[in-house]
């Protein structure tokens, strides 16, 4: 009877955190860039069941593994490139194939497949509420509209006489173990990992933003999944108190 107890309890408990996992993808549904989160599960700790007799112990026989208690894993995020969003935007780019851009925050260089860019007051390129973003050689400015961007993020302005000036090139790394990556803030990822630089290997899309890689039907789906075990094991739950109840009181009595 108790084991019902930690069965049904550690369930709600896991499927609680895994609708707000699920609700986390469903409001970033729009953000560029954003990769979806995907909760697993395992059991707590597994015990062998042994059955002996009621007075005597010896030779108890085995009956098989059980385990009481089912609890959330670990958060798996789903790096799967998303589709592209042609925008017009000046200050917009997007990722193809492997790679991210480079942000500097006040924790260190971050990292983001979120290429909704602005420039500030200085008219340096950032990313809003993280931090300017790198170039190759350093924080890259663009102190006129009137500028072109080529597949390698190489860009150049054009002055008003009409000649080319190179503002800096979009500097774009890519990290050996993806497994290493920690999910921060505003869509950004930060590692202990050295970076390796994939200029040229990874194109650049100007004027365009990628999509969110949340399928938001598949989202659905497994929102509803989670919310009926949920209530399915609150229910349940509730039977087993009232006969504990009922044990305890009327048969108690007997």
């Amino acid at each position: 009877m108790y084991q019902g107890f930690y069965n049904l309890a550690s369930g709600m408990l896991t499927q609680s955190r895994n609708l707000n996992v699920i609700s986390n993808n469903m409001v970033n549904v729009q953000t560029p860039g954003y990769k979806r989160d995907k909760m697993t599960s395992s059991t707590f700790e597994e015990e062998m069941l042994y059955r002996t007799g009621r007075q005597y112990k010896e030779g108890a026989e085995e009956m098989g593994v059980t385990s009481k208690i089912r609890t959330s894993q670990q958060t798996h995020v789903n790096y799967e490139q998303g589709s592209f969003d042609e925008t017009g935007g000046i200050y917009d780019f997007a990722l193809t194939g492997n790679g991210f851009f480079c942000v500097d925050t006040p924790n260190g260089v971050q990292y983001t497949r979120n290429g909704c860019f602005q420039v500030d007051n200085e008219g340096y390129l950032l990313l809003n509420g993280v931090g300017r973003v790198q170039g190759v050689g350093g924080p890259i400015q663009i102190d006129n509209e009137n500028f072109s961007v080529d597949s390698n993020g190489v860009i150049q302005i054009v002055d008003e006489d009409g000649d080319l000036r190179e503002a800096g090139t979009l500097r774009i790394v890519d990290f050996e173990d993806y497994e290493q990556l920690h999910k921060e803030d505003y869509g950004t990822f930060s590692t202990n990992q050295a970076p390796r630089e994939v200029q040229g290997e990874t194109g650049v899309l100007w004027q365009m933003l990628e999509k969110s890689n949340v399928d938001m039907v598949e989202e659905m789906t497994s929102m509803m999944t989670s919310q009926r075990a949920l209530q399915s094991a609150a229910q349940v739950l509730k039977m087993y108190d009232q006969v504990m109840s009922k044990s305890a009181t009327d048969v108690g009595r007997l």
